[in-house]
Protein backbone atom coordinates (compact mmCIF):
# COMPACT_ATOMS: atom_id res chain seq x y z
CA UNK A 1 0.00 0.00 0.00
CA UNK A 2 2.95 2.28 -0.64
CA UNK A 3 0.80 4.36 -2.98
CA UNK A 4 -1.44 5.37 -0.03
CA UNK A 5 1.44 7.02 1.85
CA UNK A 6 0.82 10.18 -0.12
CA UNK A 7 -2.72 10.41 1.28
CA UNK A 8 -1.49 11.07 4.83
CA UNK A 9 0.73 13.50 6.71
CA UNK A 10 3.45 11.21 8.06
CA UNK A 11 6.29 12.29 10.39
CA UNK A 12 9.93 11.60 9.70
CA UNK A 13 11.00 8.06 10.37
CA UNK A 14 8.61 5.17 10.79
CA UNK A 15 5.27 5.80 12.51
CA UNK A 16 3.74 2.70 14.16
CA UNK A 17 1.52 4.38 16.76
CA UNK A 18 -1.92 4.24 15.11
CA UNK A 19 -3.32 2.58 18.24
CA UNK A 20 -2.71 5.97 19.91
CA UNK A 21 -3.26 8.60 17.20
CA UNK A 22 -3.92 7.95 13.53
CA UNK A 23 -2.22 10.29 11.09
CA UNK A 24 -4.07 13.15 9.42
CA UNK A 25 -5.21 12.90 5.81
CA UNK A 26 -3.55 15.43 3.51
CA UNK A 27 -6.96 16.29 2.10
CA UNK A 28 -8.41 16.99 5.58
CA UNK A 29 -7.41 20.67 5.77
CA UNK A 30 -9.00 21.53 2.43
CA UNK A 31 -12.13 19.57 3.31
CA UNK A 32 -12.33 21.37 6.67
CA UNK A 33 -12.01 24.73 4.97
CA UNK A 34 -14.78 23.83 2.54
CA UNK A 35 -17.25 22.40 5.05
CA UNK A 36 -16.55 24.44 8.19
CA UNK A 37 -14.66 27.65 7.42
CA UNK A 38 -16.35 28.74 4.18
CA UNK A 39 -19.90 28.43 5.53
CA UNK A 40 -18.83 30.54 8.50
CA UNK A 41 -17.13 33.14 6.31
CA UNK A 42 -20.08 33.47 3.96
CA UNK A 43 -21.89 36.79 4.17
CA UNK A 44 -25.07 35.50 2.56
CA UNK A 45 -25.90 32.26 4.33
CA UNK A 46 -26.49 30.93 7.83
CA UNK A 47 -23.72 28.34 8.48
CA UNK A 48 -25.73 25.90 10.60
CA UNK A 49 -27.48 24.03 7.76
CA UNK A 50 -24.14 23.33 6.10
CA UNK A 51 -22.46 22.47 9.40
CA UNK A 52 -25.21 19.99 10.23
CA UNK A 53 -24.69 18.31 6.87
CA UNK A 54 -21.17 17.49 8.07
CA UNK A 55 -22.69 15.81 11.12
CA UNK A 56 -24.89 13.79 8.78
CA UNK A 57 -21.79 12.81 6.79
CA UNK A 58 -20.16 11.62 10.03
CA UNK A 59 -23.20 9.51 10.91
CA UNK A 60 -23.48 8.17 7.37
CA UNK A 61 -19.86 7.10 7.16
CA UNK A 62 -20.16 5.28 10.50
CA UNK A 63 -23.29 3.54 9.27
CA UNK A 64 -21.51 2.37 6.13
CA UNK A 65 -18.45 1.18 8.04
CA UNK A 66 -20.42 -0.63 10.73
CA UNK A 67 -23.45 -1.92 8.79
CA UNK A 68 -26.14 0.08 10.54
CA UNK A 69 -28.31 3.15 9.95
CA UNK A 70 -27.17 6.77 10.46
CA UNK A 71 -30.00 7.66 12.86
CA UNK A 72 -28.76 5.24 15.52
CA UNK A 73 -25.45 7.13 15.92
CA UNK A 74 -25.10 10.21 18.13
CA UNK A 75 -21.95 12.37 18.15
CA UNK A 76 -20.19 12.60 21.50
CA UNK A 77 -17.01 14.33 22.67
CA UNK A 78 -15.47 11.02 23.76
CA UNK A 79 -16.28 7.50 24.93
CA UNK A 80 -16.60 8.45 28.60
CA UNK A 81 -19.22 11.08 27.83
CA UNK A 82 -21.23 8.72 25.64
CA UNK A 83 -21.09 5.90 28.18
CA UNK A 84 -22.11 8.19 31.06
CA UNK A 85 -25.11 9.52 29.15
CA UNK A 86 -26.28 6.06 28.20
CA UNK A 87 -25.94 4.59 31.70
CA UNK A 88 -27.90 7.44 33.27
CA UNK A 89 -30.67 7.10 30.67
CA UNK A 90 -31.56 3.50 31.49
CA UNK A 91 -34.75 2.83 33.47
CA UNK A 92 -33.01 0.60 36.03
CA UNK A 93 -30.26 3.13 36.77
CA UNK A 94 -32.26 4.98 39.44
CA UNK A 95 -34.43 2.12 40.69
CA UNK A 96 -32.08 -0.47 42.13
CA UNK A 97 -28.51 -1.62 42.57
CA UNK A 98 -26.89 -2.54 39.25
CA UNK A 99 -23.99 -4.96 38.79
CA UNK A 100 -21.70 -4.50 35.79
CA UNK A 101 -19.13 -6.99 34.55
CA UNK A 102 -15.92 -5.77 32.95
CA UNK A 103 -12.25 -6.77 32.68
CA UNK A 104 -9.35 -5.35 34.63
CA UNK A 105 -7.74 -4.96 31.19
CA UNK A 106 -10.42 -2.53 29.99
CA UNK A 107 -9.34 1.07 29.46
CA UNK A 108 -9.37 2.73 32.93
CA UNK A 109 -11.58 5.61 31.77
CA UNK A 110 -14.45 3.16 31.29
CA UNK A 111 -14.04 1.81 34.80
CA UNK A 112 -14.04 5.34 36.18
CA UNK A 113 -17.42 5.99 34.54
CA UNK A 114 -19.00 2.90 36.05
CA UNK A 115 -17.60 3.69 39.48
CA UNK A 116 -18.50 7.41 39.51
CA UNK A 117 -21.42 8.15 37.19
CA UNK A 118 -24.02 6.47 39.40
CA UNK A 119 -24.21 5.74 43.11
CA UNK A 120 -25.85 2.34 42.81
CA UNK A 121 -23.39 0.46 40.58
CA UNK A 122 -21.24 -2.45 41.71
CA UNK A 123 -18.40 -3.37 39.36
CA UNK A 124 -17.39 -7.03 39.05
CA UNK A 125 -13.95 -7.42 37.47
CA UNK A 126 -12.67 -10.34 35.42
CA UNK A 127 -9.01 -10.64 36.54
CA UNK A 128 -6.43 -9.28 34.11
CA UNK A 129 -4.48 -12.54 33.86
CA UNK A 130 -7.38 -14.42 32.25
CA UNK A 131 -7.73 -14.94 28.49
CA UNK A 132 -10.37 -12.47 27.32
CA UNK A 133 -10.65 -14.21 23.95
CA UNK A 134 -11.87 -17.38 25.64
CA UNK A 135 -15.69 -17.52 25.69
CA UNK A 136 -15.50 -19.95 28.61
CA UNK A 137 -13.96 -17.23 30.77
CA UNK A 138 -16.91 -14.96 30.06
CA UNK A 139 -19.38 -17.78 30.62
CA UNK A 140 -17.94 -18.33 34.09
CA UNK A 141 -18.67 -14.72 35.09
CA UNK A 142 -21.92 -13.96 33.27
CA UNK A 143 -25.01 -14.93 35.25
CA UNK A 144 -28.43 -13.61 36.25
CA UNK A 145 -26.88 -11.50 39.03
CA UNK A 146 -25.09 -9.39 36.38
CA UNK A 147 -27.10 -6.54 34.80
CA UNK A 148 -24.65 -4.99 32.33
CA UNK A 149 -21.73 -6.59 30.48
CA UNK A 150 -19.01 -4.27 29.19
CA UNK A 151 -16.89 -5.63 26.32
CA UNK A 152 -13.77 -4.16 24.78
CA UNK A 153 -13.63 -5.43 21.21
CA UNK A 154 -9.85 -5.03 21.44
CA UNK A 155 -7.71 -4.87 24.57
CA UNK A 156 -5.07 -2.19 24.05
CA UNK A 157 -2.57 -3.71 26.49
CA UNK A 158 -2.52 -7.18 24.95
CA UNK A 159 -3.49 -6.73 21.30
CA UNK A 160 -6.22 -9.33 21.81
CA UNK A 161 -9.76 -9.47 20.43
CA UNK A 162 -12.76 -10.40 22.52
CA UNK A 163 -15.31 -12.76 20.90
CA UNK A 164 -17.98 -10.06 20.92
CA UNK A 165 -20.80 -11.95 19.24
CA UNK A 166 -20.39 -14.98 21.54
CA UNK A 167 -20.29 -12.77 24.65
CA UNK A 168 -23.44 -10.91 23.61
CA UNK A 169 -25.22 -14.25 23.11
CA UNK A 170 -24.19 -15.37 26.60
CA UNK A 171 -25.28 -12.05 28.08
CA UNK A 172 -28.71 -12.21 26.46
CA UNK A 173 -29.25 -15.70 27.84
CA UNK A 174 -28.84 -14.23 31.33
CA UNK A 175 -30.89 -11.09 30.61
CA UNK A 176 -27.90 -8.70 30.63
CA UNK A 177 -27.50 -5.50 28.67
CA UNK A 178 -24.30 -5.26 26.60
CA UNK A 179 -22.00 -2.30 25.91
CA UNK A 180 -19.13 -2.65 23.40
CA UNK A 181 -16.08 -0.38 23.16
CA UNK A 182 -14.67 -0.25 19.61
CA UNK A 183 -12.10 2.51 20.14
CA UNK A 184 -9.20 0.19 19.27
CA UNK A 185 -10.88 -1.67 16.40
CA UNK A 186 -12.75 0.92 14.32
CA UNK A 187 -11.18 1.19 10.84
CA UNK A 188 -8.79 -1.75 11.27
CA UNK A 189 -11.11 -4.70 12.06
CA UNK A 190 -14.34 -5.46 10.18
CA UNK A 191 -17.35 -4.75 12.44
CA UNK A 192 -21.00 -5.60 11.80
CA UNK A 193 -23.35 -4.04 14.37
CA UNK A 194 -26.36 -5.75 12.80
CA UNK A 195 -24.73 -9.10 13.42
CA UNK A 196 -23.59 -8.23 16.94
CA UNK A 197 -26.96 -6.96 18.22
CA UNK A 198 -25.39 -5.17 21.21
CA UNK A 199 -27.49 -2.74 23.24
CA UNK A 200 -24.92 0.06 23.01
CA UNK A 201 -21.62 0.68 21.22
CA UNK A 202 -19.16 3.50 21.91
CA UNK A 203 -16.17 4.61 19.88
CA UNK A 204 -13.96 7.47 18.76
CA UNK A 205 -12.11 8.68 15.67
CA UNK A 206 -8.68 9.52 17.05
CA UNK A 207 -6.94 6.16 16.53
CA UNK A 208 -7.07 3.93 13.43
CA UNK A 209 -9.81 6.16 11.98
CA UNK A 210 -7.33 9.06 11.62
CA UNK A 211 -10.11 11.56 12.40
CA UNK A 212 -8.54 13.41 15.32
CA UNK A 213 -9.71 13.89 18.94
CA UNK A 214 -13.12 15.16 20.00
CA UNK A 215 -15.22 13.11 17.58
CA UNK A 216 -16.58 10.23 19.60
CA UNK A 217 -19.96 8.59 19.16
CA UNK A 218 -22.65 6.56 20.82
CA UNK A 219 -24.67 3.91 18.96
CA UNK A 220 -27.87 2.61 20.53
CA UNK A 221 -29.88 -0.38 19.33
CA UNK A 222 -33.20 0.84 17.90
CA UNK A 223 -35.16 -1.61 20.08
CA UNK A 224 -33.49 -0.22 23.22
CA UNK A 225 -33.65 3.45 22.30
CA UNK A 226 -37.33 4.09 23.22
CA UNK A 227 -36.58 3.09 26.83
CA UNK A 228 -33.64 5.51 27.15
CA UNK A 229 -34.36 8.87 28.78
CA UNK A 230 -31.09 10.84 28.94
CA UNK A 231 -30.62 13.24 31.84
CA UNK A 232 -27.98 15.40 30.15
CA UNK A 233 -30.19 17.00 27.50
CA UNK A 234 -30.44 20.24 25.55
CA UNK A 235 -32.19 21.70 22.55
CA UNK A 236 -30.51 19.26 20.15
CA UNK A 237 -31.92 16.35 22.17
CA UNK A 238 -35.39 17.65 21.32
CA UNK A 239 -37.47 16.11 18.54
CA UNK A 240 -37.72 19.57 16.99
CA UNK A 241 -34.69 21.62 18.12
CA UNK A 242 -36.02 24.73 16.38
CA UNK A 243 -39.44 24.70 18.04
CA UNK A 244 -38.18 27.08 20.75
CA UNK A 245 -41.00 26.39 23.21
CA UNK A 246 -39.57 26.33 26.73
CA UNK A 247 -42.73 24.60 28.03
CA UNK A 248 -42.48 21.62 25.69
CA UNK A 249 -39.77 18.96 25.41
CA UNK A 250 -39.98 15.67 23.53
CA UNK A 251 -37.05 13.29 23.14
CA UNK A 252 -35.70 12.96 19.63
CA UNK A 253 -36.84 9.63 18.21
CA UNK A 254 -33.30 8.79 17.07
CA UNK A 255 -30.04 8.47 18.97
CA UNK A 256 -29.74 12.25 18.78
CA UNK A 257 -31.75 12.35 22.02
CA UNK A 258 -28.30 11.91 23.61
CA UNK A 259 -26.81 14.93 21.84
CA UNK A 260 -27.51 17.69 24.39
CA UNK A 261 -27.06 21.41 23.86
CA UNK A 262 -25.41 23.36 21.05
CA UNK A 263 -23.15 20.77 19.42
CA UNK A 264 -19.49 20.88 18.59
CA UNK A 265 -19.02 20.70 14.83
CA UNK A 266 -15.35 21.12 13.90
CA UNK A 267 -14.09 17.72 15.17
CA UNK A 268 -16.83 15.94 13.24
CA UNK A 269 -15.89 17.68 10.00
CA UNK A 270 -12.39 16.22 10.24
CA UNK A 271 -13.63 12.84 11.42
CA UNK A 272 -16.42 12.56 8.87
CA UNK A 273 -13.95 13.17 6.06
CA UNK A 274 -11.59 10.49 7.39
CA UNK A 275 -14.32 7.93 8.10
CA UNK A 276 -15.64 8.44 4.58
CA UNK A 277 -12.14 7.79 3.23
CA UNK A 278 -11.95 4.43 5.02
CA UNK A 279 -15.51 3.51 4.08
CA UNK A 280 -14.60 3.97 0.42
CA UNK A 281 -11.26 2.19 0.81
CA UNK A 282 -12.84 -0.77 2.61
CA UNK A 283 -11.86 -2.16 6.00
CA UNK A 284 -11.12 -5.60 4.54
CA UNK A 285 -8.38 -3.92 2.51
CA UNK A 286 -6.98 -2.24 5.63
CA UNK A 287 -7.09 -5.46 7.63
CA UNK A 288 -5.40 -7.54 4.93
CA UNK A 289 -2.50 -5.08 4.79
CA UNK A 290 -2.30 -4.91 8.58
CA UNK A 291 -2.17 -8.72 8.85
CA UNK A 292 0.52 -8.92 6.19
CA UNK A 293 2.81 -6.63 8.19
CA UNK A 294 1.95 -8.30 11.50
CA UNK A 295 2.86 -11.67 9.98
CA UNK A 296 6.32 -10.34 9.15
CA UNK A 297 6.77 -9.36 12.81
CA UNK A 298 5.45 -12.72 13.98
CA UNK A 299 7.92 -14.53 11.74
CA UNK A 300 11.02 -12.43 12.42
CA UNK A 301 10.50 -11.73 16.13
CA UNK A 302 8.63 -14.87 17.21
CA UNK A 303 10.42 -15.33 20.58
CA UNK A 304 9.31 -11.87 21.68
CA UNK A 305 5.80 -11.78 20.22
CA UNK A 306 3.17 -11.69 22.96
CA UNK A 307 -0.08 -10.99 21.07
CA UNK A 308 -2.33 -13.69 19.60
CA UNK A 309 -1.29 -14.82 16.12
CA UNK A 310 -4.56 -16.06 14.60
CA UNK A 311 -6.41 -13.41 12.60
CA UNK A 312 -9.66 -13.97 14.49
CA UNK A 313 -7.90 -13.46 17.83
CA UNK A 314 -5.39 -10.67 17.20
CA UNK A 315 -6.08 -6.97 16.90
CA UNK A 316 -4.21 -4.53 14.68
CA UNK A 317 -1.49 -4.17 17.32
CA UNK A 318 1.49 -6.39 18.10
CA UNK A 319 2.90 -6.57 21.63
CA UNK A 320 6.63 -7.29 21.81
CA UNK A 321 8.38 -8.17 25.09
CA UNK A 322 12.18 -8.18 25.16
CA UNK A 323 12.44 -8.82 28.91
CA UNK A 324 15.73 -7.42 30.28
CA UNK A 325 16.48 -5.81 26.90
CA UNK A 326 13.19 -3.91 26.78
CA UNK A 327 14.54 -0.49 27.68
CA UNK A 328 17.57 -0.83 25.42
CA UNK A 329 15.37 -1.87 22.49
CA UNK A 330 13.03 1.03 23.18
CA UNK A 331 15.93 3.48 23.10
CA UNK A 332 17.24 1.96 19.88
CA UNK A 333 13.85 2.40 18.24
CA UNK A 334 13.71 6.04 19.32
CA UNK A 335 17.18 6.69 17.90
CA UNK A 336 16.08 5.11 14.61
CA UNK A 337 12.98 7.36 14.57
CA UNK A 338 10.64 4.38 14.89
CA UNK A 339 7.55 5.46 16.83
CA UNK A 340 6.15 2.87 19.24
CA UNK A 341 5.10 2.98 22.88
CA UNK A 342 5.08 0.69 25.89
CA UNK A 343 2.40 -0.66 28.19
CA UNK A 344 2.06 -3.44 30.78
CA UNK A 345 2.92 -6.38 28.51
CA UNK A 346 5.52 -4.81 26.24
CA UNK A 347 6.10 -2.51 23.27
CA UNK A 348 3.04 -1.76 21.14
CA UNK A 349 3.47 -1.74 17.36
CA UNK A 350 0.55 -0.92 15.05
CA UNK A 351 1.07 -1.07 11.27
CA UNK A 352 -1.65 0.83 9.40
CA UNK A 353 -2.56 1.27 5.76
CA UNK A 354 0.11 3.96 5.36
CA UNK A 355 2.90 1.73 6.68
CA UNK A 356 5.12 -0.35 4.42
CA UNK A 357 7.36 -3.39 4.52
CA UNK A 358 10.24 -0.92 4.91
CA UNK A 359 8.82 0.31 8.24
CA UNK A 360 8.71 -3.23 9.59
CA UNK A 361 12.13 -4.07 8.15
CA UNK A 362 13.67 -1.08 9.93
CA UNK A 363 12.06 -2.02 13.24
CA UNK A 364 13.37 -5.59 12.97
CA UNK A 365 16.84 -4.32 12.10
CA UNK A 366 16.87 -1.98 15.11
CA UNK A 367 15.79 -4.79 17.42
CA UNK A 368 18.39 -7.20 16.03
CA UNK A 369 21.13 -4.59 16.43
CA UNK A 370 20.43 -4.60 20.17
CA UNK A 371 20.08 -8.35 20.54
CA UNK A 372 23.28 -8.97 18.60
CA UNK A 373 25.27 -7.15 21.27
Amino acid sequence: MTELNADFHLPKGHYLLSHSVGRMLRSAAQDYHQHFVLPWQSESTEPWPQWLKSIERFQGALAQLLNSQPQWFCPQANLSSGLSKWLMSLPESNLRKVRVLMSEDDFPSMGFVFQQALDNVEVVFIPAHLDMHDSNVWQEYINEQIDWVFISHVYSNSGEQAPVKDIITLAKQSGCRTIVDIAQSLCVLPIDLTQWQADCVIGSSVKWSCGGPGAGFLWVHPDVLPYCEPKDVGWFSHQNPFEFDIHHFAFHDTALRFWGGTPSVAPFVYAGHSLDYFARLGINTVRAHNLKLLTRLQTELAPFYRSPVAAEQCSGTAILDFAEHQETVSQALQQAQIATDQRRYGLRVSPHIYNTEADIKQLIAAVNSVLAT
